[in-house]
């Protein structure tokens, strides 16, 4: 790209007056050189400023006083410029042992370090026998398993805070981590695919440099509510364009999740022994350019980072600069931290380049205006926030050694160890316990969380992530006669066509799906006496679309304690029930037995209750804060009580929907593993479908056939339930991102076409009345529909997001929804079994609700 002085004045002009730059002007940035190098440092100073003002810290530089932890310098990649990583037989062993890190920790705390650092290479384990043996034989499943476990060593005996920088994570490897580290970090370093592709390049070779994937690792941080430190390698061979294009990749992860703490902006040192050791440094003017638009780019708000011991007596090759004040040109450029600093132990990816001395550090910080401060690992914008970025379990840790007031490293705070444990007071009641019942009368207090602007990121970055449906043209009538051929072999676009199907194409759908439900399982219209028990609705996952989740602090959150919950399993089974639906919000105190606690009380209660408990994403949790895989932790689940699992957290089985849907919640892979895994240990699920909000009918297509898959493989589906979209006060409707709900003709149209694709495949469509209504229900049960679902007792969540059906529905109210379908209604067992007489003479002596008939008032309007 050819950049002729007169563009990069125009570009300046722009970023001297505050404009947004797009990537060709950023890319004519990153070009600029003598006094317009000088005219652009002034520009990304000035937005420093303006941030650390707005922060409550103008004039303050940071640092983090480290030591360094190789945990393991073995690695899976071969990166051409990397010294770090080397070969079991240059080692004395595969990992450090328990000792060794711990002497090193220790030895940092004496110093006043506060950040224990753990750098190690990608999964050693899967290149290098060696690793494997040394795990197995001292009892760690692979590598991040023991980082977990040094890491919680490390703040049980010496109070300093990890930051844990493992390299490639997944989502489940976020969710097993945090608990114990109050950050993570993985450089991006490039997006110059060719440089992972082509043979010769410095990522050829290195599974975990591949750009999608670390893009991945930086938006699953963002979905974990991870702090995390990124950044740019500049020099490696990339283009000046592919360096911007880096550039705005990061701007985009941090305006949608704001899980971004740092930027590291790195120039490439050529080292001795490596496939690139004759390849030019990068130069010292090319740095404080890019770390000049790096700043402009993100703005203020970004904390942009320089390593002090890679810029020092660093060459200028053509700009003549040997002898400049390099720290004072990378301050110049917008930089506000130093990074991490340690008095203890060189920097073992660039051994070559020492460390300078923090007094000299301060000394070089202040000559150029500013004051150097210390901080904690994690940023002081997060400690500050406290959840969801901090994890209760890390809380007194990082208060230990927080200044309240700033967030910094409190002057004269020493490291102590202090016990990591599981919260221990998850089952105090607390906040609204009777929202289950006032739901239904005084509502709920207000439309949104307190939070609303900021905890499900940045709803304008979000919209990028959105598609427009696609133009359809399939015929219906071709489709219709294809369905009634081979139900269950539709293509995708005669799938479609149905979707599409309107007035009698519409009628002809669903007297077809209704033939197919009266072959497959008979006339009878099903219900289930149940109660929901929704244990507490505190949640920081950042579902966009719910409208239960609470902080702890907002007025309409609560948590019930166990005997409460057990009261409420003793009021079902005096009302008949034959099961309890118990799931909750992913609230970061429970203790990890909590699940299993619950589980069991649930039982000591009824034993002869069914209890359908746990949606994938509790599973999840649960697994990660008990250290346990999915497997083991279903297995201790079934062996508590847990009969049965709600298929829910499926939503849209397609992750581009997903990631527009819920900023947290778990990926489609790990929905999949969680249910698969569960039918093959012996426990039966539902299966769900949430739609008509950000998703199209492919979607629904898509989604309807993915489950068909999995339940040809397992066979595990008990049903198929049906959820549209509830509107009224979902967080992503009311940032003007979802459309209102599914239409009359599409609610009709999908749940026909579920029995149509799941015919032979799952026998049961359940539809649902709490989200429908009685007229609705009415007529999808004329178009495939064969259950009602529950009389649920309490229903709270979809009431919260504003359904306007109630929160029980009596046996009576059940059966006339039927018989105005024209069909008779039949009490079943969660799993479609038949009813012991006496728990169906227990319903019908209450009409399956129990008290709720008798308490519960008409919902007032509020204002």
């Amino acid at each position: 790209m050819e950049v002729t002085s007169t563009a990069v004045r125009r570009a300046l002009a722009r970023a001297r007056d505050g404009k947004t730059l797009d990537r060709s002007e950023a890319t004519i940035l990153l070009h600029a050189r003598g006094e317009q190098l000088d005219d652009l440092l002034t520009y990304a100073a000035r937005t420093r400023d303006a941030g650390l003002a707005a922060a409550g810290r103008p004039g303050v530089v940071t640092y983090s006083r480290k030591v360094f932890i190789p945990l393991t310098r073995l690695c899976r990649d071969r990166c051409g410029y990397c010294t770090f990583a080397t070969v079991p037989h240059r080692l004395d062993a595969p990992y450090l042992s328990p000792d060794e890190v711990l002497e090193i920790a220790r030895r940092g705390a004496e110093m006043g370090c506060k950040e224990a650092l753990f750098t190690l290479g990608d999964r050693p384990e899967d290149r290098w026998k060696q690793a494997r043996e040394w795990l197995d034989a001292h009892g760690y499943d692979d590598t991040l398993s023991y980082v977990r476990a040094m890491a919680i060593r490390v703040l049980e005996e010496t109070g300093l805070l990890p930051h844990l920088n493992p390299g490639v994570l997944t989502w489940r490897d976020f969710q097993r981590l945090k608990p114990v580290a109050p950050s993570m970090g993985m450089m991006l370093e490039t997006t110059a695919t060719r440089l992972f592709s082509e043979r010769g390049g410095p990522h050829f070779g290195s599974p975990d440099k591949d750009p999608a994937v670390r893009l991945r690792v930086l938006e699953d941080a963002g979905r974990t509510n991870v702090p995390f430190t990124t950044g740019i390698l500049i020099g490696i061979g990339e283009t000046v364009e592919e360096r911007a294009d880096a550039i705005f990749e990061l701007r985009r992860t941090m305006r949608e999740y704001g899980a971004i703490q740092e930027v590291i902006v790195q120039n490439f040192r050529a080292k001795p022994d490596t496939k690139m050791r004759d390849t030019p440094d990068a130069e010292l003017d090319e740095l404080a350019a890019t770390i000049a638009v790096t700043r402009l780019v993100l703005g203020p708000k970004a904390r942009v980072q320089a390593p002090p011991n890679l810029v020092a007596d660093q060459p200028g090759g053509r700009s003549g600069s040997v002898g400049r004040d390099e720290f004072a040109l990378m301050l110049r450029a917008g930089i506000d931290d130093w990074g991490g600093v340690s008095p203890l132990t060189p920097d073992h990816v660039n051994p070559e380049r020492p460390w300078p001395q923090i007094d000299e550090l301060a000394e070089r910080t202040a000559a150029s205006g500013f004051e150097l401060r210390e901080r904690l690992t994690i940023y002081p914008e997060y400690v500050r926030r406290g959840e969801p970025w901090l994890d209760p379990r890390l809380r007194g840790h990082v208060a230990a050694l927080a200044d309240p007031a700033t967030g910094l490293a409190r002057e004269g705070a020493v490291p102590e160890g202090r016990p990591w444990q599981e919260p221990d007071g998850g089952f105090a009641a607390s906040g609204r316990t009777d929202l289950h019942t006032e739901i239904d009368t005084t509502g709920r207090t207000t439309d949104r969380r307190d939070d609303f602007d900021e905890v499900y990121g940045d709803w304008d970055a979000l919209k990028e992530r959105m598609s427009a449906p696609q133009r359809f043209d399939a015929d219906v009538k071709d489709a219709l006669s294809r369905a009634e051929r081979n139900p269950g072999g539709l293509t995708d676009d005669e799938a479609l066509a149905l979707l599409h199907a309107d007035g009698p194409e519409l009628d002809a759908l669903a007297k077809l799906a209704d033939d197919l439900r009266k072959d497959t399982v008979g006339d009878d219209v099903t219900y289930v006496v149940t109660r929901n028990i929704n244990f507490t609705n505190v949640c920081y996952t950042g579902c966009r679309f719910c409208a239960f989740a609470q902080r702890r602090t907002d007025a309409d959150a609560y948590t019930l304690s166990l005997e409460q919950v057990g009261d409420r399993v003793d009021e079902a089974w005096a009302a008949g029930a034959t099961e309890v639906c118990m799931q909750g919000g992913i609230h970061p105190d429970l203790p990890g037995t909590a699940y299993f606690d619950l589980a069991r009380e649930v039982k000591r209660r009824a034993p002869g209750i069914h209890l359908h408990s746990y949606s994938p994403m509790e599973v999840v949790n649960g697994a990660s804060r008990t250290d346990m895989s999915v497997r083991e932790w279903l297995q201790a689940a079934k062996e508590a009580g847990v009969d049965s699992l709600p298929g829910t957290a499926a939503e849209i089985l397609d992750d581009d929907v997903r990631w527009v849907l819920t900023k947290g919640k778990l990926p489609t892979d790990q929905w999949i593993e969680v249910v698969t895994t569960a039918h093959e240990v012996g426990i039966p699920t539902t299966s769900t479908m949430m739609y008509g909000h950000v998703d199209t009918p492919a979607h629904w297509v898509a989604h309807i056939k993915l489950l068909r898959s999995l339940q040809e493989r397992t066979g595990g589906f008990s049903e198929f339930v049906l959820l549209p979209f509830v509107h009224h006060n979902s967080p992503i409707y009311l940032a003007g991102l979802a459309r209102p709900g599914p239409t009359v003709r599409e609610n009709v149209a999908v749940h026909a076409l579920a029995r149509i694709l799941l015919h032979g495949a799952i026998s049961n469509i359940q539809t649902s009345w709490v989200k429908l209504g009685d007229e609705l229900c009415t007529r999808v049960l004329q178009g495939g529909v064969n259950d009602l679902g529950g009389t649920l007792m309490e229903e709270t969540i979809s009431r919260m997001a504003g359904s306007e059906n109630g929160s029980f529905k009596p046996i009576s109210e059940l059966e006339a929804i039927a018989a105005r379908a024209g069909r008779p209604a039949r009490q079943r067992t969660t799993l479609y079994g038949d009813v012991p007489a006496e728990r169906v003479e227990a319903a019908r002596r209450t009409d399956g609700i129990g008290a709720f008939g008798r308490r519960t008032l008409p919902l007032q309007p509020t204002t």
